[in-house]
């Protein structure tokens, strides 16, 4: 439907549309994944089809050099992603965008939002904030362009991947600067992006922003708390997105 999305190096990122029933709506979702992941992890099929089954356009975004889109993985990082989001938002210009990221996607959210005014609502499922600690806890006793994240064979690290998680250090103070609706989602039991990001990013935020901590959850809502996400940031956004909303958003 909106052709080739490609990004400032030309690479073609890959996308599915879900097509809500009201096929004229000028409102679109905007789901993008974390680290490793792709637009086709099982939660992000599920999100993006309960939004069309409420009425809404979603739109599933692989950055690029993840899945199916063009682009080599080891020159994937956090400020690449802000960039191709920007691509992605060029090609939705006739929309009124919510944009939502799952953990290093929500980061992208977090610094796209806090600059872009075409981003007219925000939503952070598990959303990485303190950078730098990540990269530590995770990967620092992994060797950049030896080892591997996770031990996942297509996921080497990369050391423009640790530079600029480093570089980005915190997202923190950048709470105070998103503007719009803002829903954080994070899972009580979630080892990989612990909890306190999100309340730490939550407490520089607005009347407007709310977090919602699910007991249970891990980082990717599995053991049955996926459904329970989804029905969470449907409703939320749904009951913002109205078609009067979306006349006067633009």
């Amino acid at each position: 439907m909106f052709g080739d999305i490609r990004n400032k190096q030309g690479e073609r990122l890959d996308y599915t549309f879900h097509q809500a029933a009201n096929k004229d709506g000028k409102c679109i979702v905007v789901i993008g994944h974390g680290v490793t992941g792709n637009k086709d992890r099982p939660f992000v099929v599920a999100l993006a089809e309960a939004f069309a089954k409420a009425g809404i356009h979603a739109l599933r975004l692989s950055f690029s050099g993840n899945g199916a889109s063009e682009g080599k993985f080891t020159e994937s990082n956090i400020s690449k992603e802000v960039e191709d989001l920007g691509s992605a938002l060029d090609a939705l210009a006739n929309y009124n965008v919510c944009y939502v990221g799952h953990s290093m996607g929500g980061a992208v959210g977090v610094l796209r939002a806090s600059k872009d005014p075409r981003i007219k609502m925000l939503v952070s499922l598990a959303g990485m904030v303190h950078t730098k600690d990540f990269a530590a806890r995770e990967f620092g006793a992994v060797k950049p362009g030896e080892g591997l994240m996770w031990d996942k064979p297509d996921c080497p690290l990369s050391q423009a991947f640790m530079d600029d998680l480093n570089g980005l250090d915190t997202l923190k103070e950048l709470g105070a600067k998103i503007k719009v609706p803002w829903l954080l989602v994070h899972g009580v039991t979630d080892d990989v992006v612990p909890l306190q990001d999100s309340l730490d990013i939550y407490g520089k935020g607005r009347a407007e922003h709310h977090l919602v901590q699910l007991d249970g959850a891990d980082h990717v809502f599995s053991e049955g708390h996926t459904q329970t996400m989804v029905e969470v940031v449907v409703d939320w956004v749904a009951r913002r997105m109205t078609p009067e909303w979306c006349a006067q958003a633009r």
